[in-house]
């Protein structure tokens, strides 16, 4: 790859934008393969979103379990919306992917027959879900990769960088990702980028994700021509802190439901089956809070052994609430949005050489309403088939950018930070339940996500899975498995993947 004109560069043959649990599982599968990689996060590691996640894996990997049934439940929880090519490769290829990163050194949890002690997490029909120290697995799995990413010799990390934009052949007849400039300018080139920033449900005032959860990545590529599609299907997580200073919006694990904890109303009473798909409780929960006025309900965890989740207990002890003793104030938060950057199954956007993986991207595995703890498998999987396409591929020969290309790009604009007005906004016109006077009043809103997610909430005339729109209060069976898809400022079309 040639050296650019007057800048600072760094060559790869892979680049990696993010350093969570899937970009840095990425950045190791290349570096496995002998690529030379740079990793570009925005924080030091170990401190990503991913380092938060409570879930675990989902993997066919029980006696009692099998491929035809981590398909069905996820298609199910999917509500008619699943992709299912992407479905199958994720179920077919989980397995191996939690036994390479136990050869890695990922230690998940056993029985005490060295087992691996499995959970249930809400719409499952078995015990599919691998653990790594309970409820911090994100923590232990994110730790791990950090340490081998950081040394690794063919692994430049560059931490405290930003991407500012994509660079690609903008003249060219069928447009390529070249590399990147960072925020300091800094120039990447590179064979392939992969992009792996997570998600957007810190747009949302009430959310369980850390700030930098903005939908930056996809962004990036939709400024520079690759296609978005389902930005309308955010899922919100049924049991997150509430009127709690320090802990509001803390996720409490769908596992600890799974292990027998419970919700209760101001009576006392249970009104939801808590393993149901994370769509139904949560309608559930929002429907009491608007009949009754109340801000949370109850989540009765005071069976549930504190040494099986003790980052949970840890955190609700620090902000003077004792889950042995007494019911935890949870409500729904913005937790994870399904839509992003369409992919196929290697990972491929539709912009040449990008590629994206986990949270970003949107490949239609999880439908309408994503199973629980599918995401961070879904994180591996993809991972790797992004970096085994890339490697594939016989490298393209780019004259140097000039002077003048890398002042252009430099001179984009940066993807914009959000604005308290605008995450108060989307919760109030684009949370668990919508009307398309508030979703109406969002496509006026200063930053461009949140008008794009508007724009595919209006068209989804329908209630499917974590879209609720208050005027179409059932799903429209034409829909089925129909895609809102994003390609510049053309209207939303619709696609049917399978």
């Amino acid at each position: 790859m040639p050296v650019l004109a007057s800048a600072e560069t760094h060559d790869a043959d892979v680049a990696v934008v993010g350093a969570g649990a899937a970009g840095l599982y990425a950045a190791l599968c290349a570096a496995r393969a002998r690529a030379n990689v740079v990793l570009i996060s925005a924080t030091p590691l170990a401190q990503t979103a991913s380092y938060w996640a409570q879930g675990g894996l989902a993997a066919a990997l029980a006696a009692d379990d099998s491929f035809e049934l981590h398909l069905r439940d996820t298609e199910i929880a999917g509500r008619a919306l699943v992709r299912r090519t992407a479905a199958e490769t994720l179920v077919r290829e989980a397995p191996e992917r939690v036994r390479d990163l136990q050869a890695l050194g990922v230690r998940f949890d056993a029985d005490r027959f060295g087992h691996l002690a499995l959970g249930l997490e809400g719409g499952h029909s078995v015990r599919r879900v691998v653990h790594a120290g309970g409820s911090a697995t994100g923590r232990r799995v994110v730790r791990q990769l950090s340490a081998l990413a950081a040394e690794e010799p063919r692994i430049k990390v560059l931490e405290g960088a930003r991407a500012h934009a994509l660079w690609t052949d903008a003249d060219a007849g069928e447009p390529s990702c070249r590399g990147l400039v960072c925020d300091d300018g800094r120039v990447v080139a590179a064979h392939a980028v992969v992009i792996a920033t997570g998600g957007a449900a810190a747009l949302w005032a009430r959310t369980t994700n850390p700030p930098g959860s903005q939908g930056v990545g996809m962004m990036l590529a939709y400024a520079a021509g690759a296609t978005l599609a389902d930005l309308e299907l955010l899922q919100f997580h049924p049991t997150a802190v509430t009127g709690v200073k320090g802990r509001e919006g803390f996720l409490i694990t769908e596992a600890i439901r799974g292990e027998g904890a419970t919700l209760h109303d101001a009576d006392g009473q249970r009104f939801v089956d808590e393993l149901a798909p994370r769509d139904e409780v949560s309608r559930a929960i929002h429907a009491l809070l608007e009949r009754s006025g109340a801000r949370s309900v109850g989540l009765d965890m005071r069976a549930i052994d504190p040494a099986h989740f003790p980052n949970v207990v840890a955190s609700l002890s620090d902000a003077g609430l004792d889950p042995t003793r007494e019911l935890i104030p949870v409500a729904p938060a913005a937790h994870y949005m399904m839509g992003g950057i369409v992919t196929d199954l290697d990972a491929r956007s539709t912009l040449p050489g990008l590629y994206a993986v986990g949270e970003s991207s949107c490949t239609g595995l999880h439908g309408a309403n994503r199973l629980a703890s599918n995401s961070l498998s879904e994180c591996f999987v993809f991972a790797r088939r992004a970096v085994a396409d890339a490697l594939s591929r016989p490298a393209r020969e780019h004259p140097p950018a000039s002077d003048g290309e890398l002042a252009r790009l430099r001179a984009l604009p940066a993807p914009p930070s959000t604005e308290a007005a605008t995450r108060a906004a989307l919760w109030r016109d684009a949370g668990v339940l919508r009307t398309p006077e508030g979703l109406e009043r969002l496509l006026a809103d200063p930053h461009p996500l949140a008008r794009l997610i508007a724009r595919c909430a209006l068209a989804r005339r329908e209630s499917r899975g974590a879209h609720q729109r208050a005027d179409h209060p059932e799903p429209d069976p034409a829909l089925d498995l129909r895609h809102a898809v994003l390609t510049g400022e053309q209207e939303i079309s619709w696609e049917t993947w399978r």
